[in-house]
């Protein structure tokens, strides 16, 4: 099945005179929740729903600790995720300190395996 996009026109202003460029957008085809994850895992072992629900669940929980906690986390056929910080610079190592962190955010890098699938999506234009 082909993934739709659609062209999104993108104005430069910078440009002189200014022009516009359209480029590809993805269109969505909708949601999937955990809730139909957990039907297509169990029909596809020998768990039942509920067992992968569970699990989903769980790995969800314990993803945050570990990240929470400072580690990496690595889950070999999905990919890593690793948290990343957003903060104020200092002139000066000694001013570094906590109260210059603004927020963090989870970086993830997909595995080897869902990279290359990305190499055999098709494309349909929609209008």
């Amino acid at each position: 099945m082909a993934v739709d996009f659609k062209l999104v026109p993108k104005q430069n202003n910078i440009a002189s005179p200014p022009e516009t460029k359209y480029y590809p957008c993805a269109v969505s085809k909708g949601e999937v929740d955990l809730d139909y994850l957990a039907e297509i895992v169990a029909g596809r072992c020998t768990v039942s729903v509920a067992d992968c629900y569970g699990v989903l669940i769980a790995m969800s929980d314990v993803i945050g600790e570990q990240l929470s906690q400072g580690n990496i986390v690595k889950i070999d056929r999905l990919g890593t995720f690793a948290l990343t910080l957003k903060g104020s610079g200092t002139n000066t190592p000694e001013k570094l300190s906590k109260d210059l962190i603004k927020s963090a955010k989870i970086l993830y890098k997909p595995a080897l395996n869902l990279k290359r699938i990305l190499k055999n999506i098709t494309y349909k234009r929609i209008r």
